[in-house]
């Protein structure tokens, strides 16, 4: 038998769980060429990571990222921490010879997520892989819907509306919490989900986004100082004191695909009632297809070559066999969730290891997405792009415009 995978976790709330729970579920699913195992598990305090470990059933912890990179029993160094960690954990796992898997975004800028690819660039020529967390491509039904793109059953793509829509920060008195901070986050709405329906939108197309035109916008200027440390509900400080909200809460923004489709992007959190709105339609010469999160098994498309009288969107189950990732799991109709999409990740990465086929995206591949995520941003801090309305807004005379 094969020896196993053996990971160091950096991180253990949300994004630690899940992929933890993947680590353990997919070799029960999926047949992998070597056994995955998680060796460590970090985090800052001592206490809290010892009781998280406790929960999660690992039975060795760090309190230093540093000393779990340097581990000799360490393969695979899994980074799901704050994004302004991510450049010195990855540059130093990969240095020592440490496949690196890394959540999203890949950094808190370009210049950081340049550096972190240059260094897996060379890591590469030593044997070494880098993968970034876009789980969302992990999805069956988006697997899917990249297939019918490039077998050409949309024709010459035209249009594409991606949003992701959450409604946990509509309470204007939710606390803060790290993904507020620009120093810690990088930014808000945009990089925390709106990263993914770039990278979904690149991917399913096969296409990049070649420029944008877009808005910023904080709802809630200041929040609670305490509460929720994870940012996903709770109360503020009874004392009343707020601290600055230094992120968007809003991003919109049109963009132009290399390939000549047009584009519209929407990233909130503060659409009150949808919960992981995670949309992507797209729209060609011969058909569409629309995807919503929400419904994950399910994926709409609309086949322009039907006869008149037959067409319509139609929706696929996408939980059979021959369904991407479905046949690994349940019979036909049993549907998956969201957890699942971490098992599929990790499948795909130790799949890849030892010198088996890369995993999209790599470091590289996600360094795309930084740049657009900074497009983003450079094109909504430009105050000449935007043109008032006459009459309209504060610069106006306070009389109604004729019309």
């Amino acid at each position: 038998m094969s020896r196993p995978v053996r990971i160091a976790v950096v991180g253990h709330a949300f994004m630690g769980a899940a992929h933890i729970h993947a680590w353990r579920t997919a070799p029960r699913f999926f047949d992998l060429p070597r056994h995955p195992e998680v060796a460590v598990l970090v985090g800052r305090d001592e206490a809290r990571t010892r009781a998280a470990a406790d929960r999660l059933g690992i039975a060795e912890i760090e309190t230093d990222w540093r000393a779990a990179v340097a581990r000799e029993d360490v393969d695979v160094v899994d980074i799901c921490t704050p994004g302004n960690t991510h450049a010195a954990i990855a540059e130093a796992a990969l240095a020592a010879g440490k496949h690196v898997l890394c959540e999203k975004p890949l950094a808190n800028s370009v210049a950081e997520a340049e550096s972190m690819a240059a260094a897996a660039e060379e890591a590469a020529a030593r044997g070494v892989r880098t993968f970034c967390g876009f789980s969302y491509r992990r999805t069956p039904a988006l697997t899917l819907a990249r297939t019918l793109v490039e077998d050409g059953r949309l024709g010459e793509i035209r249009h594409v509306r991606a949003q992701y829509l959450q409604d946990w920060l509509s309470d204007a008195d939710a606390p803060l919490n790290w993904r507020l901070d620009r120093e810690t986050a990088g930014s808000g709405a945009l990089g925390d989900i709106g990263a993914h329906s770039v990278d979904a939108a690149q991917w399913v197309l096969g296409d990049s986004i070649a420029g944008v035109s877009a808005l910023l916008h904080t709802f809630v200027p200041t929040r609670p100082v305490s509460g929720d440390a994870q940012g996903l509900g709770g109360s503020g400080d009874a004392s009343g004191e707020r601290g600055p909200v230094t992120v968007d809460d809003a991003a919109a923004f049109t963009a132009r695909f290399a390939g000549g489709a047009v584009g519209v992007f929407e990233a909130t959190r503060y659409a009150l009632g949808r919960r992981n709105a995670n949309r992507l339609e797209i729209n060609g010469s011969r058909g569409s297809l629309a995807f919503d999160f929400e419904r994950m098994n399910e994926l709409e498309f609309f086949d322009g070559d039907d006869p008149t009288a037959e067409q319509g969107f139609r929706t696929i189950h996408v939980t059979d066999a021959d369904h991407p990732y479905a046949g690994n799991w349940w019979p036909a109709g049993h549907g998956l969730g969201y957890g699942d999409l971490f098992v599929h990740q990790v499948a795909d990465v130790v799949a890849a290891l030892d010198g088996g086929e890369p995993v999209r995206p790599d470091f590289r591949e996600a360094l795309g997405v930084q740049r657009v995520l900074h497009a983003v941003e450079t094109s909504a801090a430009d105050a000449s792009r935007f043109t008032p309305v006459a009459g309209v807004g504060p610069d106006s005379s306070g009389e109604e415009a004729e019309g």
